[in-house]
């Protein structure tokens, strides 16, 4: 029930977005005084400490589907937590505190944190498989690309649909040994690359938004990711595939059994089957999404975008803090 009306609240509506931006806000600045001291867990632990309370303030009914810290043993807010305070609508919530700890540990740049939001019931579960190979593109993508299709053939497609000469085409993917032939093969085409670090979150939604210089993201990276940025790609119009990439045997049969399709191509709807999308993120440190946490003087300036589903609207928000609220 709302506490303000007594009417009771089905979905998630616009004014959730100020309250969650609040929670990736928190978690940025609490991760600031560990950038580039090389410790990934403690940056991590601090971001989840102050997303966890944040959270807890929220006028909703949330339940974490896609939590984050299990592939390293890491902190983590987990699968199956409940956030909010209880009152207003029911959600799905998949949070990385920190898309990129690593980025972060090493004072690299596009580390982000992140929230996702959708009607209760709607995210895939897909925490039983840890990875997910993903093609995201923007809304040029859509009934063009295919992942199942060699990498050149839907570069060539993709150039095509947006004017463009393949030589023009840029090409984001994980710097990772087991992209190593998918990264010849892009260059092959006669696109560039643009090699990631970590964080395919900001890579995916880059790759959809129209003043990028980045046309797609390709690769294997993290299934939590991949419902994340689906939530994005729904205010964006853009493109997304996934197909879940279980590491071994075990971890497949534990997929099959929780529900998920092995060697299925998931799309934007099978990843989140809801319009009424919210995605949030706060940058950490400075990326070609956000700005990343400074310190001037007495203030600390946060860089957040707010992305919605339903309205297809982008919004920016910057936001100073007082220094001595916090550190």
């Amino acid at each position: 029930m709302s506490k303000n009306t007594g009417v009771l609240d089905l979905h998630p509506d616009r004014n959730l977005a100020m309250e969650l931006v609040r929670a990736t806000e928190a978690a940025a600045i609490r991760a600031y005084p560990f950038i580039g001291k090389g410790d990934k867990n403690a940056a991590d632990g601090a971001a989840v400490d102050a997303m966890r309370a944040f959270l807890t303030t929220v006028d909703f009914s949330g339940v974490i589907v896609i939590g984050e810290g299990e592939k390293d043993s890491a902190p983590m807010l987990f699968n199956g937590e409940e956030v909010g305070n209880g009152n207003g609508p029911a959600c799905d919530i998949a949070v990385d505190p920190i898309d990129g700890t690593s980025l972060t540990g090493a004072g690299r740049q596009n580390a982000v944190s992140v929230i996702a939001v959708a009607d209760r019931g709607t995210m895939l579960d897909a925490s039983s498989v840890f990875y997910m190979d993903k093609l995201v593109a923007g809304p040029e993508g859509v009934g063009i690309l295919d992942i199942r299709l060699p990498i050149a053939e839907n570069i060539r497609a993709l150039a095509k649909a947006k004017g463009k000469h393949i030589s023009d085409m840029s090409i984001a993917v994980l710097d990772r040994p087991r992209h190593a032939r998918l990264i010849e093969e892009i260059r092959a085409s006669g696109a560039g690359t643009r090699m990631m670090l970590d964080g395919d979150v900001a890579g995916g939604i880059n790759a959809a938004r129209y003043d990028s210089r980045i046309d797609m993201c390709v690769g294997i990276g993290g299934s939590p990711e991949g419902i994340v940025t689906a939530c994005a790609i729904k205010a964006l119009g853009g493109f997304i595939q996934g197909i879940l990439a279980p590491l071994d045997d075990a971890e497949r049969q534990r997929g099959i059994a929780a529900g998920l399709k092995m060697d299925h191509v998931y799309d934007a709807d099978g990843l989140v089957s809801s319009d009424n999308t919210f995605f949030v993120a706060t940058g950490v440190t400075d990326g070609g999404l956000v700005d990343g946490v400074r310190r001037m003087g007495p203030i600390i300036r946060t860089d957040s975008i707010i992305l919605r589903g339903r309205s297809g609207t982008i919004r920016r928000v910057k936001a100073d803090h007082r220094a001595d609220r916090w550190m």
